[in-house]
């Protein structure tokens, strides 16, 4: 047989074993390195994706979400406020506006938020929550809060559970509420997503970080910076809302007709709060709208909400303008039997 070339690269036995004993100390380094590493990761990712199915699974129904208050349970064990969340609010947002305005709506019931379903807005779904909730707690007096596009959803509602079960609601606050999608600034982005949806297409999660941001900054003069953050990095968490959800509520807007309401609320008493400069809703249109329509019932729309940012519907951002707003509100339409509160004439 011929003979191989050695390889001329190759030293000593001694050499030899020196290489492979230094490879084998250098792959057990790196293997307890990339091992360490890829568990660490693997079970992050695990975590995530478990609590990602887990929110995906509980936001699959529209859930009413109840702010514990002992002093609203104690002084008001059968009143209670619904919070009706605005456009891409989440259930956590939604909490968050009930306990920034807690000491003010407590004084005249305890606290709740919907919580809209991932899978779609539906108002018949609302309706029965809500039902199932006054039932379960025994209330018998129930405020409204509406949120931004919340305020079209809280008076449906209260008309249909009117309508329905007998049920009326004492109070519906509109902040900056539109009466209609002709209130809406932004036309063209509106129309899109609506016609979109209609066609069947869903926008996939993954693309609206780009979308959101964009968003944001074309309201940049609304916002501060840090907001703008703080909101773009909700809509990517897993606590956002579906953008199907997003997508229904758009259409829920692009269709509302608050005429098919009017006569149907009996004694509810209605009152719109906003900002001249929001940039979002048109602010005198919308104001001016649901107080012609609903005269019947608005006893206030006078009361703005000057000096907030972002202008439109920001009571988490700025409670000490909102409070005073609704303690004025509450005081001069439901005065304390105690006398406590002024009996101020709207």
């Amino acid at each position: 047989m011929p003979h191989e070339p050695e390889d001329q690269n190759l030293g000593g036995p001694g050499d030899a074993d020196a290489r492979v004993l230094r490879h084998a100390a250098e792959l057990k380094r790196f293997s307890r390195r990339g091992f360490l590493g890829g568990t660490l990761a693997a079970s992050v990712l695990a975590a995530d994706m478990l609590f990602t199915r887990r929110v995906q699974a509980e936001r699959r129904v529209h859930r009413i979400l109840p702010v514990p208050d002992e002093t609203a349970e104690t002084y008001f064990p059968h009143a209670s406020w619904f919070l009706f969340p605005g456009y891409k609010t989440s259930w956590e947002e939604a909490l968050w506006i009930l306990n920034a305005l807690r000491g003010t709506l407590n004084k005249r019931g305890q606290l709740a938020a919907v919580g809209y379903s991932n899978v779609g807005l539906d108002i018949d779904q609302i309706v029965i929550a809500v039902v199932e909730h006054a039932r379960a707690h025994q209330l018998t007096k129930l405020y409204f809060y509406g949120h931004s596009f919340g305020g079209m959803v809280a008076t449906q509602v209260a008309a249909r559970l009117r309508e329905l079960h007998g049920i009326e609601v004492a109070f519906i606050l509109l902040d900056s509420s539109p009466y209609s999608k002709y209130d809406v600034l932004d036309q063209s982005w509106f129309e899109g997503v609506v016609f979109l949806y209609e066609s069947g297409f869903r926008f996939p999660t993954v693309l609206r970080g780009g979308y959101e941001l964009g968003e944001r900054m074309l309201h940049k003069d609304e916002r501060s910076w840090g907001q703008i953050l703080d909101q773009t990095l909700e809509q990517l968490s897993p606590i956002a809302p579906s953008s199907v959800l997003i997508q229904s509520e758009s259409a829920y807007i692009y269709h509302f007709d608050a005429t098919r309401f009017v006569g149907k609320l009996g004694g509810t008493r209605m009152a719109f709060i906003g900002n001249p400069r929001d940039r979002t809703v048109d602010y005198e249109t919308a104001r001016d709208s649901w107080s012609l329509t609903f005269k019947d019932n608005m006893a206030n729309s006078s009361l703005r909400t000057d000096g907030a940012r972002p202008a439109h519907a920001s009571p988490g951002w700025n409670p000490f303008i909102y409070r005073p707003l609704i303690e004025e509100l509450q005081d001069g339409m439901f005065p304390l039997p105690s006398g406590g509160g002024k009996k101020t004439a709207f």
